[in-house]
């Protein structure tokens, strides 16, 4: 093997590198140059890699502040959303509350309705009742009267005639 004096690696020659490294490999500096066209390939993919990697990033950082409403940090953005949800419940109960009042409200009014329904047609129904049973009642007796007197009558004019006949035959 031949070696040159001094450091044989900073030989950029390549007829001094095949001199080199004859014995080993025919042609190394036509691999060290496709090692430096890989590796070269390897940055620019990198480099593309990195470039499209700053992309999504710079991508997701728009749409997180997006998500995060103008907010600096999630958290905050968090807190915002749970204030605005606790606030949602709370409306939501104050609603349930006031449902549940008129509610209340609506079956008390329905309760003195029904007590006014008694009052104003009930009771006079159940009056006209009575007034119609005690009408019944009186006109039960007076026909009993009636009959009674008819009776009386009767028997009043049978006696007439008979003092009639007996006083005006004599």
């Amino acid at each position: 093997m031949f070696l040159e004096d001094g450091d044989y690696e900073d030989t950029e020659d390549p007829e001094k590198c095949q001199m080199l490294f004859k014995w080993l490999d025919p042609s190394p500096c036509l691999a060290e140059e496709d090692r430096d066209s890989v590796i070269r390939g390897d940055f620019i993919s990198i480099k593309q890699q990195v470039e499209d990697s700053a992309r999504v990033l710079e991508s997701l950082g728009r749409s997180i502040s997006y998500d995060l409403d103008g907010e600096d940090t999630y958290s905050k953005y968090l807190r915002k959303e749970i204030d605005q949800i606790t606030e949602a419940f709370s409306s939501v109960e104050k609603s349930l509350i006031e449902l549940e009042v008129k509610f209340k409200q609506g079956q008390e009014s329905e309760q003195r309705e029904e007590q006014e329904f008694t009052k104003t047609l009930m009771k006079p129904m159940q009056s006209v009742r009575s007034s119609l049973q005690e009408t019944v009642d009186i006109s039960s007796g007076l026909k009993d009267r009636h009959e009674l007197i008819s009776l009386i009558i009767r028997s009043h004019g049978t006696r007439l005639n008979r003092l009639k006949h007996e006083y005006l035959n004599i």
